[in-house]
This record gives structure tokens, C-alpha cells and sequence, in this order.
């Protein structure tokens, strides 16, 4: 509170230099203006006072901000020549001076260049889509905007479009192709042609009116944005009409069919899937997949590359039991377009789940915790409210009723949630002790420790990770593997998310009373602490490393905390006082030679790192060649690869998305769940390696 007071004093003083003060007479321009005054400051002081990283608001951090709002701005590099990006790019090291001073540039000079490209490149566009398109001639389109380097002038730029239309129409001509086919109708190919070309042309019209719809105050609020994911990728300012898509993460759901989104870079990136949902059940979208198009059932589609976030959600979100067609880019660059019916998320999928898995004359637990949930609102008014510890206690007791030999812990895909619950989940398998330990920005900690000393299971423990294992089920991992409790499994690491925000609003930050007239000013979530294993070691960046490594579809996918640009580093800190069990894993050794000799002599889990090879040569495989021949060939192959993924559980990982009938929008029934998990070659592996863990245990 006292360094609240001294901020206020601080930054009332400051604005009053900086001219941002409110006579009677201001008009909306003048407000709108020194509004934006008043929130760069704002964040120029808050994000150094109480952000985890103590950056500092200088030149680093400015190019870092530069580099983000750029590539918010024109990340496909469809627009901006390199004259624009030299003119843009004096103000790289200038953004931490406007921001404190009050003369905020840089968005309003991007906002008029791009204005003005946007028209050029428009009427580009039209010219190019009336010259005719030559189906054979041979022409290479890079699709990694990585790899590309801004135009050299409106000459290349022109050559860059013409490339992007005509794969377009090519790409539009085969999927025309095949809809005609599959009614039994016959298209000449220069009907064909003509529709394609049509429709690709009113896309393009739709997606510059789109663009042209942006403000000003839109450029603005990317610009506030990028300064702070300059601090992180977990740190954002949340302009007020951007509410809606914080709400959409927070609750993690998006109505409609389940998914939880982010834009990322012009980019609509799936985060995560949510358990039950109707994305879920179909099991054709997963985590780190890209959206490229939504249409309803039977229209044409709208492109959403380059589209804010809520208008991609509005196209995506509608009543349920209708269609939606979503095209979608895989990891490796592969495409797809899947029908998902609108549904409410079938709530009983997102809880915890449990069943018997029999192999041979042995039994063996397994619990699924999709998310650690707990309904906090409940929990305020003393009501009953359902929780993740609780519903995996009940599983792991009427486990233990069945005579089981040992439990599998299924973690993968989930991405986190209540801290409480993962701290007392944690509790369920030992004694006591600390589990987590959690550091502020100002170099304190405090750690939290399971109180109960009941023991509620003790015997072999086995628990499944995965790259989309993030957060709250990182730290349950990391403590079960530091006390030697269970052995952990899946890929090379799990996601990194090893910090925790808060949202500060800025209208309760305000320093003076007549700045309070100004409109809403959003908010901005800011990463304030990090969380440290028992062992010192942070989650942040590594994620956790199983004992045991898996061959996944997923091993060569940059996907992870240690890939998002400027993500916190991982540290160490000092270890927290516990004690390691000795006898319940005394030959982890022999469980990883045993395992690496099965994955060598199974078929499937070779079948799966060949398959992850071929996709990672795929993925680099960017340049394009544009004929029509080529691109059908390339098709047909996307197509056979797509069969074979979902012949080995698809990329989810995830035991009972996979094995329902995409068609089918009922959830999966108990029986093909259980059926789903036979089948599931990671757990399959998990029963091994706890039949040999049972072992240990008893001799």
C-alpha cells in the first residue's frame, strides 16, 4: 500500500509535465490523445515496479517492443515494403522515452503507412486477380514469413501477391474439385477456374474491408501490447474492448466448441482444447494448431490470418447444434478442414475420470485430471463445490478397493488451473511436506507445503506428460519426481509455465481526480512471481524432463515456454527443506533400460518416431511449388499422412479424443473410453513400467 501511495505521487507529478491534464474545453481528439498519454505512462512505470524480471524501461526493451509491435503489424510481410520498415524502425530505440515523455509516435506513423499500403496493395490485388492465372507454369511460393524478408519495393511486393493469389486459386480450384466430385457432378476446368478465382476474390474483399475497419486507437493498443510482452510472453495490456478475450481465458472455454485461443503474431493459435468439449470429441484440432479460415456449414470461407482475436471468435462462436467449418494449419504445415457441431462443453468430461486397466492377471488404476478445477465462487459462500483433489481421492480409494497394483497419473494436455489443488493433489501421495515454492519480484518466497500427513495411496505411481502438460501440472510432476514418488513419462520436456500473473486495472490506478473522466483504460496482466520445485530448480523455460522418454509425434515441434519470444529464463534457487523417499523407486535404471529396449522393438512407437521425423522434415519443407499438378500431389500426401497420424492416436496424446467418430457429436460412452486407452500405446508403456515398478516395490 505505502508503494502505492508512492507511486501516485510519483506518476501525478510526472503526467502534469507531461501535459496530460483535462480542461473543460478538451475535445474527444484532445481526450482520446492524452488518454493514450496517460496509459503509456502508466505502463511505463508499472511494468519495471511489478514485473517478476525487473527489466528495466530502456533502449533493450524498446527494440524488444519494436520487434513485437512489427511483426502485430505485418508479421506475413504482405504489406509493408522495406523503405516503410526503415522509416518505422527509428523509433526501435525511442519507445521507453515517448512512453515516459508523453509523445507516443510510432503508432501513428505505422498506422498511416500501413494505410496507405494497404490501399496500394489493394488495388494490386484487384489488377492481379483480372490477369488470367496459368494453372502449369511453374512459380515457388515461401509460406514461412520467417524466412522472408520484406519486400524491396512495390515491384516485389507486387510479385509477392501474385504468388499469394495464385495459390490461393489453385488451392480453392482442388477443393471446388472435390465438392463437385463428391455430388457426382461434372465442372469443366475452366469453370472450375472462374469459381475458384471468384471466390478467392471476394475473400481478399472481405479481408481488406476487415483491415480497413482498424482505428487508430487499434494500432495504439497493439503498440501498448508489444511493450509489454516485451517483458514476457505472459504480460499483456488488455484494452477494454479486449476484455472479452481475457474472459475467454480465464474461464477456458470458448462457447461454442471448446477451444482456448490467442493471437499470436496475426495469428490465431489454438492453446488448448477444452476435456468434453465439442473439439474434443470430434479430436481433429489440438493444441499449437493455427486457424486459417472459419466458415459456416456450406459458405464460403472467411480468412482470419491477420484478424483480431474476438472477430475471429464471433465468426467461430454460434447457437448450438449448428456447424462450423474451420481450416486449420498443423504444426508441420500441414492442412485440414474439419466440421465441429456448436456445444456446450459436456461438463463431466472436464472432471477427473478413473477406470481399471487389466494386463494379464494384474491390475492396474488409472485417473485422467484434465484440468485442476475448483469452482472458488462456491467455495466463498460455504457451498459445496466440486474440486480436483477431492474427485481424485475418491478415484484413487475406490481404486484401491479393487485390489490395483499401481496407478497411472494421466496428465498430458493438462494445462494447469487452481494452485490449491495442485499442492493438495500432490498431499493424496505423501505423508507432508513443502511442494512448491513461490518467489515474487522482490526476492521473497514462501513455500507451500502439504499440512495432512495422510497418506492416502503409497504404492507404485506412474504419471504421463506431455508438451501441453503446463503450469499447475508441471509442479505436480516436478514434486512427485523430486520426493522419488511416482516415475514420470511422456516426451522430452513438458510446456515451461513456471510463473503466475495478476490483473491490474488501470482505472483503480489512476493517480489524480480529474484524469478519472477519461474512458476506460483497460487493464494489464503482469507476471509477478515464479515458481521454484522443492529441489531450487524453476519450472519456468526446461518444463519438467521425464525419468522415462517417449518417441512423440510431437518431439521436433518448436511448441513450449523455451520457444516464445523473450519468456523468462529458467534459474535456481535454494532448495526447500524435504526428505526423498528410498523405497519407492530403488532401481529407476533398470525401469529406463527396460522401456528404451520395448520402445526399440515396438512397431508402433517406432511407427510414431518415424512419423514425427517425416513431419519435421515437412514442417521446413516451406517453398511451395505452385502448379496444379504439384499442389494435388501435395494434397494427396497431407491426405495419406493426416490417416496415418490418427492410425497412432492423432498428435493429442490424449487417450479419448482420438477415438470417437468424427461424425458423431455424442460423447464418447464409458466403454469406448476404456477401449480408447487399450489402444493408447502410451499407456500401454505406462502399465509396463509400473508392472515392473510393483516389483521394486515388493521385493
Amino acid at each position: 500500500m505505502y508503494r502505492n501511495r508512492i507511486f501516485a505521487v510519483v506518476i501525478s507529478t510526472a503526467l502534469i509535465l507531461c501535459g496530460v491534464h483535462v480542461q473543460a474545453s478538451d475535445s474527444a481528439a484532445d481526450i482520446d490523445r492524452k488518454r493514450n498519454k496517460l496509459i503509456g505512462y502508466m505502463l511505463s512505470k508499472h511494468l519495471p515496479s511489478v514485473h517478476f524480471s525487473e527489466k528495466e524501461m530502456d533502449d533493450e526493451l524498446s527494440r524488444a517492443a519494436f520487434d513485437l509491435y512489427l511483426k502485430q503489424l505485418d508479421f506475413q510481410k504482405r504489406f509493408l515494403v522495406q523503405d516503410d520498415v526503415a522509416e518505422l524502425s527509428v523509433y526501435a530505440d525511442t519507445i521507453d522515452d515517448n512512453l515516459t515523455n508523453g509523445t507516443i509516435i510510432l503508432p501513428v506513423v505505422s498506422y498511416e503507412i500501413f494505410t496507405t499500403q494497404l490501399n496500394m496493395v489493394e488495388e494490386m490485388v484487384a489488377a492481379l486477380l483480372a490477369d488470367p492465372i496459368d494453372l502449369d507454369s511453374i512459380d515457388y511460393l515461401e509460406t514461412d514469413p520467417e524466412k522472408l524478408d520484406f519486400a524491396v519495393d512495390p515491384a516485389a511486393l507486387r510479385e509477392r501477391w501474385r504468388l499469394i493469389i495464385k495459390a490461393q486459386i489453385i488451392n480453392r480450384y482442388l477443393e471446388l474439385e472435390q465438392d463437385y466430385r463428391d455430388k457426382g457432378e461434372e465442372i469443366s476446368s475452366a469453370g472450375l477456374l472462374l469459381e475458384a478465382t471468384e471466390r478467392v476474390g471476394k475473400r481478399l474483399d472481405n479481408f481488406f474491408d476487415r483491415l480497413r475497419k482498424e482505428t487508430l486507437q487499434d494500432h495504439f493498443d497493439r503498440y501498448f501490447n508489444a511493450v509489454a510482452r516485451a517483458f514476457d510472453p505472459h504480460t499483456n495490456y488488455m484494452a477494454p474492448d479486449r476484455k472479452e478475450d481475457f474472459d475467454i481465458q480465464m474461464r477456458g472455454s470458448l462457447e461454442g466448441i471448446g477451444a482456448l485461443l490467442r493471437e499470436e503474431d496475426g495469428l490465431i493459435k489454438v492453446v488448448r482444447v477444452l476435456p468434453g468439449s465439442a473439439t474434443a470429441r470430434h479430436g481433429g484440432m489440438q493444441a499449437e494448431d493455427t486457424i486459417v479460415a472459419v466458415a459456416e456449414k456450406g459458405e464460403e470461407p472467411v480468412e482470419v490470418t491477420d484478424m483480431r482475436l474476438r472477430d475471429a471468435v464471433r465468426l467461430i462462436r454460434g447457437p448450438k447444434g449448428t456447424e462450423v467449418e474451420l481450416t486449420i494449419r498443423k504444426p508441420d504445415g500441414m492442412k485440414d478442414t474439419i466440421t465441429i457441431t456448436r456445444d456446450v462443453v459436456q461438463i463431466e468430461d472436464a472432471y477427473v475420470r478413473h477406470t481399471i486397466l487389466e494386463s494379464g492377471d494384474k491390475k492396474f488404476g488409472y485417473i485422467n485430471i484434465p484440468s485442476f478445477y475448483r469452482d472458488f465462487e462456491k467455495s466463498r459462500d460455504n457451498e459445496t463445490a466440486r474440486n480436483s483433489t477431492q474427485d481424485t481421492k475418491q478415484a484413487i480409494l475406490a481404486l484401491i478397493d479393487q485390489d490395483i497394483e499401481g496407478i497411472i497419473l494421466d496428465l498430458r494436455n493438462n494445462g494447469g488451473g487452481s494452485l490449491v489443488d495442485a499442492v493438495d493433489i500432490v498431499g493424496l501421495f505423501i505423508e507432508q511436506g513443502p511442494v512448491v515454492q513461490v518467489k515474487n519480484s522482490y526476492g521473497l518466497k514462501r513455500v507451500l507445503n502439504d499440512e495432512d500427513d495422510t497418506l492416502v495411496y503409497g504404492g507404485p505411481l506412474v504419471v504421463l506428460v506431455n508438451r501441453f502438460s503446463a503450469s499447475a501440472s508441471e509442479i505436480v510432476a516436478a514434486a512427485l519426481q523430486d520426493y522419488r514418488r511416482a516415475v514420470i513419462v511422456g516426451g522430452d520436456h513438458t510446456h515451461g509455465k513456471g510463473t503466475v500473473q495478476t490483473i491490474i486495472n488501470l482505472n483503480d490506478h489512476i493517480p489524480l481526480l480529474h484524469l478519472r473522466r477519461y474512458d476506460d483504460l483497460g487493464a494489464l496482466k503482469a507476471t509477478i512471481q515464479k515458481f521454484y520445485r522443492v529441489d531450487g530448480d524453476s519450472t519456468q523455460y526446461r518444463g519438467v524432463e521425464p525419468d522415462i522418454v517417449l518417441p512423440t509425434l510431437y518431439q521436433y515441434l518448436e511448441s513450449g515456454e523455451q520457444y516464445l519470444d523473450y519468456s523468462l529464463p529458467w534459474d535456481k534457487d535454494v532448495p526447500a527443506d524435504y526428505l526423498p523417499y528410498t523405497d519407492k523407486i530403488t532401481d529407476l535404471t533398470s525401469l529406463v533400460a527396460s522401456s528404451r529396449e520395448r520402445v526399440t522393438a515396438s512397431d508402433e512407437l517406432q511407427s510414431i518416431a518415424q512419423q514425427a521425423i517425416r513431419s519435421h522434415e515437412q514442417s521446413n519443407q516451406t517453398l511451395t511449388t505452385l502448379t496444379l499438378t504439384a499442389m494435388r500431389d501435395r494434397r494427396e500426401q497431407e491426405r495419406r499422412e493426416r490417416e496415418a497420424l490418427r492410425a497412432h492416436g492423432g498428435l493429442s496424446g490424449d487417450p479419448f479424443l482420438d477415438e470417437a467418430d468424427p461424425d458423431d457429436s455424442e460423447v464418447p460412452t464409458a466403454e469406448q473410453w476404456r477401449q480408447g486407452l487399450q489402444d493408447d500405446p502410451y499407456v500401454s508403456e505406462a502399465e509396463l513400467i509400473i508392472s515392473e515398478l510393483a516389483t521394486q516395490f515388493s521385493s
